[in-house]
Order: structure tokens, then sequence, then C-alpha cells
């Protein structure tokens, strides 16, 4: 088996050089924020790079190594792999299994471009306030990204209607309802959420 080369603090000019003699292990740069689940928990973390046999991921939450991952790039677009380093707000992930890198990327940006995309979202179960001029009322949120929300009301929100969205840990956002029906809903926040504040499901067990 090939041993993993993955970006790190230690070896960056390693990698530059065995990259442009080996195709299969160069690595693409990647900004995007994919869903990470672990054990007992789920966050958003951004991608820093990937190649064909991993990839570097950021986020300020502790990352032991060894940890099993499972990241998702989009809702069609999975891998999994191991934390093979960890060092200030990065880690290093080896896949399972070999990926074709080009391939993944072309997919990706595909479903970026079709309609109907949305970024990826954390389940959660936590209660938040919606503020507007007639009053406050109080809601469960089911999903949560950094630009939107989903939601479980009582009653009904007009679509369109601007609020403030408070959340238990105090967070507040303005937001637009971009749908409400049957008790659901959907918020459109206009003051995205800091990606920070999704790395970990646990910040929203109340």
């Amino acid at each position: 088996m090939k041993k993993p080369l993955l970006s790190g603090p230690s070896n960056e000019r390693a990698i530059d050089a065995d990259t442009d003699r080996r195709g299969s292990d160069r690595y693409r740069t990647v900004w995007r924020i994919a869903k990470v689940k672990r054990d007992g928990d789920v966050g958003l973390w951004r991608v820093r790079n990937m190649s064909d046999r991993g990839m570097m991921l950021a986020a300020d939450v502790p990352i032991a190594i060894g940890e099993k991952l499972e990241i998702a790039l989009s809702d069609a677009v999975t891998v999994r792999g191991k934390v093979v380093w960890s060092d200030e707000g990065r880690c290093g992930v080896a896949f399972d299994e070999e990926v074709d890198v080009a391939d993944v990327l072309k997919r990706l940006a595909a479903e970026q471009r079709a309609s109907g995309y949305r970024q990826p979202r954390l389940p959660v179960h936590t209660r938040a306030q919606l503020i507007t001029d007639d009053g406050t009322s109080e809601i469960e949120l089911v999903d949560l990204s950094q630009s939107g929300a989903g939601y479980v009301h009582a009653g009904h929100l007009e679509i369109g209607k601007e609020v403030d969205l408070v959340l238990a840990s105090g967070i507040r956002r303005k937001a637009i309802v971009r749908w409400s029906r049957e008790g659901r809903g959907g918020l459109w926040l206009t003051q995205p959420l800091d990606r920070a504040d999704l790395e970990s499901i646990r910040r929203f067990q109340n």
C-alpha cells in the first residue's frame, strides 16, 4: 500500500518536490466548507487542499490523531478517512480509498452551478427566538448553515418578513423568511454565521 502523502507543517517542501514528479498526488487548493462527522459530533470545517489520497482540513476544535472522519463535500459526494496529523487548527486526513480528485472537483463545481444547490447544513435540535416588529416568538431550529436555517414553528411567518434570529448561545443575526408552510420554514441569514460557530454540533445542544 502506498504511504499517504499529506500536506502538513513539517513536510510541505517535500510535497512540492514530489508532486512535480507524481501527478496523482498533486494537491489542489480547495476553499470549501464540508460537513464532517466524527464520533458523537458533526461540524462544518474548511477544506484547505485535497489530493487523490488525502486532504487538509481547518477547524479550531480539538482533533486527535487516529480519529475516523466522514467528510461530506456535498449531499452527493462523501469521502472517509483517518486523521494522521493535527497541528494548530489544521489536520491531515488519509482517505480510506483513493479518489480521482480532478473528477471530484468537477462534480462539485457542476453541483454548485445547478439550481437548488445549498450549502452543507448541520442537523440541530435547539431552541431559538425570532424577533419581529410584532414581538418575540419561540422556534426550534432543525438545521443550520452559515447563511441558512430550517425551523419548526407553531404559527405561521410571512414569507419575506425581516426578523432577528437569536440562538440559545446569544448569537444574533438578521434574517429573512424564505419559505413557511405547515409549521416548518426556512430562513436566509443576511448576516451569515461565522464558520467557527458551526465547527461542533455540541455547541447547539440545549
